[in-house]
């Protein structure tokens, strides 16, 4: 009997550097599953490239000649929309313009390295690779459709025509990887202005959150920052785990905050959301809503578990909405949540969760 073996997914390389297109070819190369079946040196060239070889996913540097990379993504996105993983350098000027390329229709982003003997290329190969990997089962069409309104071309912050009692035992943490950035733009545009004291671990480099952070805080009715160490955790705030650093919830005094921690990585990242879950779970216990969205792995699952366990109301985004269901899939098999959502559902979900635990809390309001 002959076994079928599995179709090994074909890369395009995008990049005006010879050595950048050689070094990721090899990376690449070293994953019997991938195969690269181009190189294009400019975006006229790739053009030419994505309709001759029809590959699944494509890497794009942002900085191209002839053609900038966010031009070259827009006309992509509108014709010939594949999984694309846009690389960028360190250079803050460039963490923004990778952030838009996510909003554009990106799957993620992927730091150009650094070519000298201190940069590890054996964990860079391995992200790499799993991002490619990720890429491949990406729903693409799921990100274009959260951002056929750009709340970041109007740069102005939603009026909301509801708001929440303000409680500040309401604790709402989020996790999130792969797609995650549009869909945490989507979810928290919906919010009210006070917000219940929200974490957030989105998988994202450190050159990134911080931009990351910023760009929600301009599009929703409520303050987002990236979050530093004893930060208060209260309603009107969002708090994102910066990357390179764990996060957990703690006590100040009888209010909530953030610690920062480093260490080694979870499940391959860092920020990861099981720690973050797992303190939530031990602190706050059924005054906590627990969200995993979109992204690939598992991370969150086993600590949405313990929410649940201790109390909490958990919510999962569903598979046809989410541009990998890596981490809601793994989170709904264990048995983690409670209720399954379609993304444009969840943040009305969870204001009547809001409100029913604070009507439960309060007897001298009607039940």
């Amino acid at each position: 009997m002959i076994m079928q073996t599995e179709r090994k997914i074909r890369v395009l390389i995008v990049d005006d550097s010879n050595i950048i297109r050689q070094l990721f070819a090899h990376m690449l190369s070293s994953d019997p599953g991938i195969e690269v079946v181009g190189f294009a040196p400019d975006p006229y060239v790739a053009r030419e490239k994505l309709v001759e070889l029809k590959p699944d996913v494509m890497t794009l540097d942002i900085q191209m000649p002839n053609m900038d990379g966010l031009t070259f993504l827009e006309k992509v996105m509108e014709h010939f929309p594949i999984p694309t993983i846009v690389i960028s350098s360190y250079a803050k000027e460039n963490s923004q313009t990778a952030l838009r390329a996510l909003s554009i229709g990106a799957v993620d982003i992927f730091a150009k390295p650094i070519l000298d003997k201190k940069t590890p290329m054996e964990s860079v190969s391995a992200e790499l690779i799993a991002k490619v990997r990720a890429a491949a089962g990406a729903n693409v069409s799921n990100i274009r459709s959260m951002n056929l309104s750009d709340p970041l071309k109007t740069n102005v912050k939603k009026a909301q025509p509801s708001k929440t009692t303000k409680n500040n035992k309401i604790i709402l943490a989020i996790a999130a990887s792969t797609g995650g950035t549009e869909a945490l733009k989507h979810l928290l545009s919906h919010m009210p202005e006070d917000i219940p004291g929200t974490v957030i671990v989105q998988h994202m480099l450190k050159e990134f959150t911080k931009g990351f952070a910023e760009t929600l805080n301009n599009i929703c009715p409520f303050e987002v920052k990236e979050a530093e160490s004893n930060d208060i955790v209260q309603p009107g705030r969002v708090l994102l785990a910066p990357g390179g650093f764990h996060m957990i919830l703690a006590r100040h005094g009888t209010q909530f905050c953030v610690r920062l921690k480093d260490g080694p990585l979870l499940h391959g990242v860092k920020p990861a959301a099981d720690p973050l879950f797992s303190s939530v779970a031990q602190l706050v216990g059924k005054n906590a809503i627990g969200v995993v969205l979109t992204g690939m792995g598992y991370d969150g699952a086993q600590g949405l578990l313990e929410m649940k366990n201790a109390g909490s109301f958990n919510i999962v985004q569903d598979e046809k909405t989410s541009v990998v269901f890596g981490m809601p899939k793994e989170a709904i098999e264990i048995g983690a949540s409670h209720i399954v959502l379609p993304l444009q559902k969840i943040a009305k979900s969870i204001m009547d969760v809001c409100t029913n635990r604070e009507l439960k809390q309060n007897s001298s309001l009607p039940i």
